[in-house]
């Protein structure tokens, strides 16, 4: 990108396959806007904003997911927010991951009925607030949702599904997972993170969103018939908001199009992935316990360290990078999240190895300690 004048390569895109800038989703954005406009359609899905195109997109989502019908959302974050909303009453319990997307917390935080929290994908933990949550509903007669992730998006790991399905031999739950970053990179054709670990069956609700894969605007919910049904006419986020304009509809189906249809981006995904994250390894550095293609680079420094070395990177490397810094991760620790695309190119890749290294080497010695730093 250019960034001050200055063109960088950057490792912070949601573009997991490409498909941004890829010549056919340029073109059906472009047809569509010329087409509708950005208006139509003028009211909410209830009302006067439902055509065909949403409902053909659904029902695509659908069965590429795994379950009966699909459900589609303005937003990711709001949309995430308002199906736990709608899911749960104040008889029910909600068990979720410590690390839980922001959304999923909001959404928690709504909850009028209880909410119990487990160590991050520990499943001893997890199964020990599902018994508190039996306790509880066998009191309020009400029921369970359990949430987790399917990639989590700062660490890369992967929720533990199949241990927690194993779960529902003993307790009686409901799965939502938000698998925002592994819809259309995870699984042998992309479908989910519950598809790679072979547990379609076992998650009652999936979410994806448009926003990684498809790098578009939106989301969905998938789930059995009864409960889309259910969160059409109770998800207050939907009910009383317009409907995805026109030229997002349009737009997102070619690239859900190409996403299905081209498995050959996706492969090109994990080439970068694989080379990036062995790269790394074999340069000493931690990526941590990333299952996926979401990439850390943990270094020890503390937080004026780390804003001077990734602008190091950017001013002088032209390397461009989220940084992670505390409450989100221990003090004492920086984490440098890089997410490989399909576009990125294996001389990208070597690029980034090189430059990492001499900033390692850098912080190391001590040369971002008192934060000065000349710009070339």
């Amino acid at each position: 990108m250019m960034f001050n004048g200055k063109e960088h390569l950057v490792w912070s895109l949601n573009n997991y396959l490409g498909l941004a800038n890829h010549p056919e989703v340029r073109q059906a954005d472009a047809q569509a806007a010329a087409d509708y406009g950005m208006a139509y359609p003028m009211g909410a899905r209830m009302m006067s904003g439902n055509t065909k195109h949403h409902e053909e997109l659904e029902n695509g989502l659908a069965e590429f997911v795994g379950k009966e019908a699909a459900f589609l959302l303005n937003y990711g974050y709001q949309g995430m927010v308002s199906i736990i909303d709608a899911l749960v009453d104040r008889n029910d319990v909600i068990v979720y991951d410590a690390e839980s997307h922001a959304c999923i917390v909001d959404g928690v935080r709504l909850h009028m009925g209880k909410r119990f929290v487990y160590q991050h994908n520990d499943i001893e933990s997890c199964e020990k607030q599902l018994e508190r949550a039996a306790r509880l509903t066998e009191q309020t007669g009400g029921g369970i949702l359990l949430i987790t992730e399917g990639v989590f998006g700062m660490s890369g790991a992967q929720g533990k599904l199949k241990e927690i399905i194993a779960l529902k031999e003993k307790y009686n739950f409901r799965l939502l997972i938000d698998d925002a970053h592994g819809f259309g990179t995870m699984g042998p054709t992309g479908a989910g993170t519950h598809e790679e670990q072979d547990s379609i069956e076992g998650v009652d609700v999936y979410f994806g969103t448009f926003a990684k894969s498809m790098a578009g605007i939106g989301a969905f919910v998938a789930s059995g018939s009864e409960i889309i049904n259910y969160l059409r006419y109770n998800m207050r986020s939907q009910t009383f908001a317009k409907a995805l304009p026109m030229p997002m509809v349009l737009g997102l189906k070619k690239r859900f199009e190409l996403l299905k249809n081209n498995p050959a981006l996706r492969q090109q995904l994990w080439v970068i992935a694989k080379a990036l994250q062995n790269g790394l390894v074999e340069h000493g550095f931690d990526i941590g316990i990333t299952n996926t293609m979401v990439t850390p680079v943990f270094l020890k420094g503390e937080l004026n360290e780390a804003t001077s070395l990734t602008m190091d990177l950017r001013e002088n490397y032209s390397i461009f990078c989220s940084i992670v810094v505390y409450p989100v991760i221990p003090k004492g620790l920086i984490e440098l999240r890089l997410i490989p695309t399909a576009m990125h190119t294996l001389e990208d890749v070597q690029r980034t190895l090189d430059a990492f290294s001499e900033v390692a080497g850098k912080l190391k010695a001590g040369y971002y300690k008192e934060n000065k730093m000349a710009i070339a």
